[in-house]
């Protein structure tokens, strides 16, 4: 009795420690299950973070591309790390959609897209300045434009001013001619005596004598007097025609009858030439023209019968 007595003690001890293994057991897998699916739940609420992060990113990245596609300017080194950065930017696009679960990748990303958002920055704040002075290179090139405009117009003024001046120093430096004579004369005795005529088959020479007045801008020195006469029938009166007896005045050229130097001192000088041709002279009527300096000075008429 007994001894089954302790048979029973001895089964009841073994099934109650089963019975706590089991419960220990059981529990310890129930905790390693919970453990298990609070590690599945913690994963999976990471996983969403990363690609929600992603997205951001990808997000950031695509607008970041639009801000600097719509940066322009006209600086070529500047233009061309531009476009690198855009091409930078696809790169990385790229990546945000190959490594959408890889938080180390995406972190990455994240500092990448704010890297460039400074440089995009100080790109902007650049192409202003850039723009700003363009704008005012602009504004000052305008004005400077101006102002060589207005000088210009000025040294236009002063030249046409200065022609004038020379043009009416010019005209005033002509030096006038009066007391203008002429007349036949008979030369004699080998030319020691002179006699005056009016008939033109008597005459061998034409006397003209003239007077230079006063004048205090022309250039003093010695000034050369010539006298160029039209015979009645049209012609030049010259003792030859050759380069010793031309001369120029009034833009054009002719020959002359006779000439004169004088030793001008801007006052009043007279002057007496003796012309001659290569023929007789021939009754009608002689226009005779003076001129200086290739100007013609004074005019007078002489009539031969």
């Amino acid at each position: 009795m007994n001894e089954q007595e302790n048979k029973k003690k001895r089964g009841g001890i073994v099934l109650l420690i089963i019975i706590s293994l089991l419960i220990i057991t059981n529990g310890y897998t129930a905790w390693l299950l919970y453990n298990e699916k609070t590690k599945i739940v913690e994963q999976k609420i990471v996983t969403e973070k990363v690609i929600v992060e992603r997205d951001n990113v990808k997000s950031d990245l695509l607008a970041l591309k639009s801000d600097f596609e719509s940066l322009k300017t006209t600086n070529g080194a500047m233009q061309a790390e531009i476009d690198e950065k855009k091409a930078k930017i696809e790169e990385l696009i790229k990546e945000a959609e190959k490594h959408k679960g890889d938080p180390y990748i995406i972190a990455k990303l994240r500092k990448e897209t704010e890297t460039l958002r400074e440089i995009m920055k100080g790109y902007v704040k650049t192409i202003d300045s850039l723009n700003t002075l363009n704008q005012t290179l602009v504004a000052e090139k305008k004005t400077v434009l101006k102002q060589l405009d207005e000088e210009k117009e000025k040294q236009n003024v002063l030249t046409k001013e200065k022609e004038e001046l020379k043009t009416t120093i010019a005209k005033g430096s002509i030096l006038t001619c009066f007391n203008i004579n002429a007349k036949g004369v008979s030369v004699k005795r080998g030319g020691k005596k002179i006699v005056e005529t009016s008939k033109a088959r008597k005459a061998d020479k034409i006397k003209v004598s003239f007077s230079l007045g006063e004048n205090k801008i022309a250039k003093s020195g010695e000034k050369t007097v010539y006298i160029r006469i039209i015979t009645p029938d049209g012609k030049e009166m010259a003792k030859n025609y050759d380069d010793n007896y031309k001369f120029t005045f009034d833009k054009s050229s002719g020959y002359f009858a006779g000439k004169e130097t004088l030793n001008y001192a801007n006052t009043e000088i007279s002057g007496v030439t003796y012309c001659e041709g290569q023929g007789e002279l021939v009754p009608g009527n002689y226009i005779i023209e003076i001129t200086c300096d290739g100007v013609i000075i004074g005019s007078s008429n002489l009539k031969l019968d």
